[in-house]
């Protein structure tokens, strides 16, 4: 079994952006720039036929060059059940469409579709019994985040794996835009 995801590596001059927002949250566990990307779509665990599958169906997407832009940051969960906190992603339809793209082949090897709405993000921490009210603080500190355009020519299929330092990415095939 192998657990893996498709997504947007990025570019090294947007992740120095993200970083200077990392602080000021007590319990963060902070993403290190490696580990920055914006998920097209989750897969889960797979057996390795079904990821060979996989590999093969998302090399036929054709899908253009994206011109994307951070913009925002936000929260997963709430109350004491937050749980992450996040960089938005600028409306984009091509990213829509790759997004979608990536969900069709998903289905053609037969993986069941995905229930949740779609929402890009960078996942930039992590928490662990989180404040709300710090929480919002450091959202309100932080909501005006723009980054510059950023050009991607490539999507990966990465795979996930756990550590005591949390997980950890590999990038097991790219794909050109």
């Amino acid at each position: 079994m192998i657990r893996l995801f498709a997504a947007l590596a990025i570019p090294p001059e947007i992740a120095e952006g993200l970083v200077r927002r990392q602080a000021g949250l007590s319990g963060a566990q902070w993403r290190p720039t490696p580990a920055f990307h914006i998920t097209l779509r989750f897969f889960g665990d797979l057996q390795e036929a079904v990821a060979a599958d996989l590999d093969v169906e998302l090399a036929r997407i054709a899908a253009p060059s994206l011109d994307l832009e951070l913009s925002g940051v936000g929260a997963f969960g709430e109350g004491r059940d937050i749980h992450a906190v996040w960089a938005g992603v600028s409306d984009s339809p091509a990213l829509t469409a790759l997004h979608k793209a990536c969900e069709r082949a998903t289905r053609r090897v037969g993986l069941a579709p995905d229930s949740r709405r779609y929402m890009p993000h960078v996942t930039l921490a992590y928490l662990k019994r989180a404040n709300p009210v710090d929480v919002a603080q450091w959202i309100a500190d932080h909501n005006l985040l723009r980054s510059p355009s950023f050009r991607l020519s490539e999507f990966g299929l990465y795979s996930s794996r756990q550590t005591e330092e949390g997980s950890r990415y590999r990038l097991e095939r790219a794909y050109p835009l």
